[in-house]
């Protein structure tokens, strides 16, 4: 949540920090081009100051940072969060794509409950920290009192 990027490090440092592993560097060259493809405007700008950057270049770098590990779990806490509507679709897409073409489960926290529910496998809501429904995203979606509570219909 927050992005929390490093202002005065460059993009390039930033991706360079979250590849940081005691053992072989060897394979990040690879997936830092990976990164570039999904998120090419860090590309243009990887040596200038994330503290620069807009709001949705500093949540594309984030999100770009932690995929230089390679993790197999993704937790992500309110990726859309200050974000305008183009970008909270194009971050989503490019969620869809870690999960669907690089294997990588992720854990989503969101409260834009539509942009969540429309590309979520399974669905969890929570009311003061417990959960009260789970399910399928869609017949959570459908369900009359998740759409008065949650998705202001």
């Amino acid at each position: 949540e927050g992005r929390r990027v490093f202002a005065n490090l460059t993009v390039m440092e930033h991706l360079e920090l979250g590849g940081y592993t005691p053992q072989d560097n060897a394979g990040n060259e690879k997936i830092l081009k990976r990164v570039f493809a999904k998120f090419p405007r860090l590309e243009e700008r990887k040596s200038q100051a994330a503290g620069t950057l807009s709001g949705g270049e500093q949540q594309m770098l984030a999100i770009g940072r932690a995929l230089m590990s390679s993790p197999k779990l993704l937790l992500m806490d309110e990726p859309s969060m200050g974000l305008a509507p183009l970008l909270v679709r194009e971050i989503f897409e490019i969620i869809k794509e870690i999960n669907r073409n690089d294997g990588t489960t992720i854990l989503l926290v969101e409260q834009n409950a539509h942009m969540a529910l429309s590309i979520a496998h399974k669905a969890y809501v929570l009311e003061t920290g417990r959960i009260i429904m789970e399910g399928d995203p869609e017949k959570l979606a459908s369900d009359e009192a998740i759409r008065k509570a949650y998705l202001g219909e």
